[in-house]
């Protein structure tokens, strides 16, 4: 399958250099178009306030609507209502703000996700799961990935053959609830976007150079910060692996978004 690389979200937050973006693959298989996450969409740039809340004060997204997923996919020569799937890393506003562009397509998530986004519990939860973000009503479609099989040493990962062969949701709890990442099979290699796991590079490459308003927002926003260290160790041996059928994404670190796009 062929996967394209899409910013659909630039956003500048304070004491952060070189700013962040909304790293969303689209991917091309048989049965049509997929998303894995969506990024900022239309209606974010039109109601700011109801859709994002408080944290744009902090994050500052730009919110171009040149930027939403439906806007680049048009632009590459696609339908849009050919986009049949959306596969979710997790419910942020930053990742399924483009959801309510694709009001027709069947968006897949974690069960655990699902029901934090639903029903929040904890103050965090209630912060960042907004009812603006699902009042269209998506088609949601909810996994149990924690059940499932392993996959490359990560336990809980099922295939989503109903989305398309070589598309893989995998548990990957800490930063939300229900938090996964997604693994799509793009022939010469595999390309494995863990979403909101980590941040920055520099948390994987023992560099040390994640700026600390980053690490600092990561731990605020964690719903289990030790599972997210956990996290970063497990990835930190995969970056270090640097297995030539592996490229790792995550959502937000511009360097990265760069070379997988270039690539």
């Amino acid at each position: 399958m062929r996967v394209h690389h899409l910013n659909c979200g630039t956003m500048h937050p304070r004491f952060v250099p070189d700013g962040l973006v909304c790293h969303v693959l689209l991917v091309e298989t048989p049965g049509g178009l997929v998303l894995v996450d969506s990024g900022l969409g239309l209606r974010d740039a039109e109601s700011p306030a109801s859709r994002f809340g408080p944290a744009r004060f902090y994050v500052r997204p730009v919110f171009d609507p040149n930027e939403a997923a439906i806007n680049q996919i048009r632009r590459h020569g696609f339908d849009p209502t050919d986009v049949r799937h959306i596969v979710l890393t997790h419910f942020d506003a930053d990742h399924i703000g483009g959801l309510a562009d694709f009001p027709w397509a069947q968006v897949h998530l974690t069960d655990a996700e699902a029901f934090a986004a639903l029903h929040p519990k904890t103050l965090v939860e209630k912060q960042r799961y907004l009812p603006a973000g699902h009042a269209h009503g998506p088609l949601l479609v909810e996994h149990a990935p924690a059940d499932a099989e392993s996959w490359r040493g990560f336990p809980g990962a099922k295939e989503l053959t109903e989305v398309a062969d070589g598309i893989v949701l995998i548990n990957l709890p800490g930063h939300t609830r229900g938090h996964a990442a997604v693994a799509v099979d793009a022939g010469d290699r595999w390309v494995l976007h863990v979403g909101d796991s980590f941040y920055h590079r520099g948390q994987l490459d023992g560099s040390g150079t994640a700026p600390r308003a980053l690490r600092l927002m990561e731990r605020s926003v964690a719903f289990d910060w030790k599972r997210v260290q956990a996290n970063h160790q497990r990835l930190s041996e995969l970056w270090a692996a640097g297995e030539p059928d592996l490229l790792l994404v995550n959502a937000h670190d511009p360097q990265i978004f760069r070379q997988a796009a270039g690539g």
